[in-house]
């Protein structure tokens, strides 16, 4: 397994302490990058010089080794402060912590993504969705092909909705082998090596910033050792579990990949719930005289806001700190509903005002919608929540 060696540089400590600063820093430039969507590369650097963006790094490894709760607590500030960057940074925090418990990098590969990470923002995702395949997590093989070459693998092949494309280091992608039987894996793919391509095509309702684009390799050349879980059809033991674009494994850590993505959609919400709140408190009609905050149906349906947030974010918060996967999906289900909910309410309490873009409410209602595209989407949580239930198998 890789050690950090004596001379490399210490990873940045991170400080979770400041989370709300943070927040502000990455809320500060959100509109912006959703404007232009643009790469959000400054509110990644915030996060990297926070310490944020290697938390889930092993202390094997000269990391710190963050649990799971506290990945859940940082992704929920980072959605409530800009939820593009967060989701870039989910990916990377994902692949790191996939490592601490599979140790499937190269020794020497994944020493340099160390050593790179203690200098500079240095992002890891996994490529998996394809333009005919559409989502891998309900079943199929790619149609990325890796092919055997004298020095180890040739990657060819198309990936979509590859999330923070424009500024990964490392690509994890999803190919079969052209062996017979055929095997799936995870090449690990450096972004500066020949023959890949990152075509501009994310174009969305939200999280416009996220630049999960286009990209295709033409013989990409991996070394022969560069894969992970290359078995069966399935991918082989270690195959990676996806939302959005990034990869856990299985067992425990698929809570990882549930609990972390509902996390960025609270936040979201609670920047929701936040300038509501400020809004109906600045808000004074001239036939009123006095703020829409007073006013007992305003306080009432922020009450009902506040209740269903606080009751999301307990959910969460438990369900991370036990660490148990068992009803980690149905938390995320139960989580990003809450989050969307609320936003909806909060749009619909104050009308045009909610939707008009100068107020950053009609970004967040935009943003929180992404919340129901992720897998695993609800239809599969809950149909195999009432299969387990009913079938007596569920805890």
């Amino acid at each position: 397994m890789p050690t950090p060696a004596a001379d490399a540089p210490a990873l940045p400590k991170p400080r979770l302490s400041q989370l709300v600063e943070v927040t502000a820093a990455l809320a500060a430039h959100a509109e912006a990058h959703d404007r232009t969507a643009d790469l959000p590369a400054d509110g990644l650097a915030i996060v990297h010089d926070a310490g944020l963006l290697t938390l889930t790094v092993d202390t094997r490894y000269g990391g710190p080794g963050g649990t799971l709760a506290d990945t859940v607590r940082t992704l929920t500030a980072l959605g409530q402060g800009d939820p593009s960057v967060a989701l870039i940074s989910a990916m990377t925090l994902f692949a790191h912590a996939a490592q601490a418990q599979t140790n499937g990098w190269p020794a020497g590969l994944y020493a340099e993504v160390l050593a790179e990470s203690a200098r500079r923002p240095t992002l890891i995702n996994a490529l998996r969705v394809e333009p005919d395949l559409g989502t891998p997590a309900r079943g199929g093989l790619p149609a990325t092909t890796a092919r055997r070459t004298g020095a180890g693998w040739e990657i060819t092949g198309h990936k979509i909705f590859s999330t923070g494309a424009a500024g990964l280091r490392w690509m994890q992608v999803w190919a079969r082998t052209d062996e017979d039987p055929v095997r799936a894996g995870a090449f690990l793919v450096r972004t500066d090596s020949p023959g890949i391509t990152v075509e501009r095509t994310w174009d969305h309702l939200g999280l416009r910033a996220s630049r999960s684009d286009d990209v295709t390799f033409d013989r990409v050349a991996v070394p022969a050792d560069a894969v992970l879980g290359l078995g069966g059809q399935d991918g082989g033991a270690f195959s990676p579990i996806v939302s959005g674009g990034g990869v856990v494994g299985r067992g425990d850590l698929r809570a990882w990949n549930a609990l972390g993505i509902a996390a960025i959609y609270l936040g979201v919400a609670y920047a929701a719930r936040d300038w509501l709140t400020g809004y109906l408190r600045e808000r004074v009609p001239t036939n009123l005289g006095k703020p829409l905050a007073s006013l007992p149906r305003f306080q009432s349906e922020v009450g009902s806001i506040q209740a269903a947030l606080v009751s999301a974010g307990t959910l969460l918060t438990t369900t991370a700190e036990s660490g148990d996967p068992t009803h980690a999906n149905l938390a995320k289900t139960v989580v990003t509903n809450a989050a969307i909910d609320a936003v909806q309410r909060a749009v619909a309490l104050i009308g045009n005002a909610g939707l008009t873009r100068r107020h950053p409410l009609e970004r967040h209602l935009r943003d929180v919608l992404c919340g129901r595209i992720h897998t695993p989407q609800d239809d599969v949580v809950l149909g195999a929540a009432g299969r387990d239930l009913l079938e007596g198998t569920m805890r």
